[in-house]
């Protein structure tokens, strides 16, 4: 029996009342008569988030985020499903088991996200029938391929009919969407959208029947231009082990409130919302619902001081009451040692004028340059005095077109080369196995015997990011499919830190580089990007070659 001042998210009243749990449900609220400080506010909810993105295993993400009042999630494995495919979205399953914070799951959609790369798996229709059958799974996660939507891709709509047949709701991802291909979109059930930027391209899309995610994540953050755009939900898409740190959605429901919204609309927008879209029994302090809560000092400041799930006390002040202990799995990069010759680009001649990436800081677009590079014993060289480094995409599962090297009895996957522009740093290179969206291994150096050396490392490490330099090197391992680390974040960001820290050390200009790398393989978000199968133009949507011209 818990007694306080609650919020009743129903009426928008804050009253004394005595609530009753039994068996980990609400029995009764009553209302009674008494001073209480704080508020009683229903357990928060944050209804789009890939967990992965925080490189903590589930068990892991939920000890940081349950003290911050975060009771349920519904989490996209859409990055772990292009790595293991089911087994990916099973072991995220069963890892959810070992907690008590509530973690459903949409069954991902789009995997592989495009033909034009080699992902570790493929899940079609079959497969999200079988995936829609879980109790755990409470949607058809977001619909990237609106081309398919629009276009009646017979995969696509099945996947989207196997949703409706289960009586679960389908989420949206379809930026800059609008017109009539929007009404198409939305024609076949897709019921929201987390990718709006604009204030307009939320009223578009809501006055179509859309509820619109307000996202405010660690590297997407549209909160300020869409406080007034009339959300439903508030979410989080993506957040970093160091944000999670400072606060979830508590975080986000205190800037909504300093951006003017209203406190009890904010909190909704966490709590019964998500859960009535949904179907979760929860999102409200009333009979027959999971007896999920959080006591704040006022819904001002909404800072949390308790966290109850199921009735029980999981968590006061910054402390989670309980342990995180992730189960194994299997490493899924299958590569030998990769040598220096691997990462050369061969041409004839004296000199070439090359395709450039131009990397923008804080952005996940890139722009199209070029560059006169010269070629020295067959192969063409970077450009380090001008910013031209070297890029690489390393397919990790063995299963592309497979290359023999000469005097090598080993084989390698494909790999793709390429240039880049706006890193900055002069000597060295970086490698990551999280790599949008197929999670290949991407690597920017400055010559190839870094980037075999830095790949090498990762190999070694079973995934994570790796920077290597002259004389220093520093690595974060995330053995679990290349994306995790059944660690904490306390100590994921210590060496998130580190690493960022030699990156600035070697005049790396950006900063956030290993975020700025993992989106330059994601070929749905223009303009040059590049895959293992080469480099791809998004707006033309079909691979160019490296070279324009021999420039003799």
């Amino acid at each position: 029996m818990i007694r306080g001042n609650i919020l009743n998210v129903f009426t928008e009243e804050v009253y004394p009342a005595e609530i009753q749990v039994e068996n980990g449900l609400i029995k009764c609220v009553k209302k009674i008569k008494g001073d209480f400080e704080g508020v009683i506010v229903p357990g928060l909810i944050d209804a789009h988030i890939h967990i992965e993105s925080s490189m903590l295993t589930p068990s892991f993400f939920a000890k940081a985020v349950v003290p911050h009042g975060t009771t349920a999630v519904v989490a996209d494995p859409h990055e772990i499903s292009n790595v293991m495919g089911i087994d990916g979205i099973n072991f995220m399953l069963k890892d959810a088991e070992k907690i008590p914070m509530h973690i459903f799951f949409s069954a991902p959609s789009c995997v592989p996200a495009t033909p034009f790369e080699t992902s570790g798996a493929t899940i079609g229709s079959d497969e999200i029938d079988l995936l829609m059958e879980k109790e755990k799974i409470v949607a058809l996660g977001e619909m990237m391929n609106y081309n398919g939507v629009i276009n009646n891709d017979s995969q696509v709509m099945s996947k989207i009919s196997s949703a409706k047949s289960h009586k679960k709701p389908v989420d949206g991802h379809a930026p800059l969407l609008s017109g009539a291909e929007l009404c198409k979109y939305v024609g076949v059930g897709i019921s929201t959208d987390h990718e709006c930027v604009s204030l307009e391209e939320a009223l578009e899309k809501n006055q179509m029947g859309m509820k619109i995610m307000v996202r405010e994540g660690s590297s997407a953050k549209n909160l300020k231009d869409l406080i007034n755009a009339g959300g439903e939900f508030l979410v989080s898409d993506d957040k970093h082990p160091e944000d999670l740190l400072k606060g979830h959605m508590d975080h986000i429901i205190k800037k909504a409130i300093k951006l003017g919204m209203n406190p009890i609309k904010a909190i909704k927008m966490a709590t019964i919302n998500p859960a009535e879209h949904y179907s979760l029994n929860m999102g409200a302090i009333s009979p027959g619902r999971n007896a999920d809560f959080i006591i704040v000092d006022n819904l001002e400041t909404f800072n949390v001081n308790k966290v109850f799930i199921n009735g029980k006390l999981v968590a006061e002040g910054d402390n989670a009451l309980f342990d995180a202990d992730s189960i194994y799995v299997e490493n899924s990069i299958v590569l030998d040692k990769m040598l220096s010759s691997d990462f050369s680009i061969n041409a004839l001649g004296n000199s070439v004028l090359v395709r450039v990436m131009d990397v923008l800081n804080g952005q996940l677009i890139t722009s199209e340059s070029e560059a006169v590079l010269q070629i020295n014993c067959g192969q063409i060289d970077a450009n380090v005095k001008e910013d031209v480094l070297k890029i690489s995409v390393v397919e990790r599962y063995g299963k592309g077109e497979h290359l023999k090297k000469e005097n090598d009895k080993m084989s390698r996957g494909n790999i793709s080369h390429g240039f880049v522009r706006g890193f900055g740093f002069n000597e060295g290179a970086f490698a990551s196995s999280v790599a949008h969206d197929s999670h290949n291994i991407i690597v920017v150096g400055t010559d190839n015997d870094y980037m075999a050396r830095a790949v090498n490392i990762l190999i070694k490490n079973q995934g994570g990011l790796v920077v290597v330099s002259r004389n220093e090197e520093t690595s974060l391992k995330l053995p679990v499919a290349g994306l995790m680390a059944a660690e904490n974040a306390q100590k994921l960001s210590l060496k998130l830190k580190e690493i960022h820290l030699l990156a600035k050390k070697m005049g790396c200009a950006l900063e956030s580089p290993f975020m700025a790398m993992s989106f330059l393989s994601l070929l749905v978000i223009p303009q040059l990007k590049i895959s293992d199968q080469g480099l791809f133009d998004v707006s033309k949507f079909q691979f160019v070659d490296i070279i324009k011209k021999f420039m003799d």
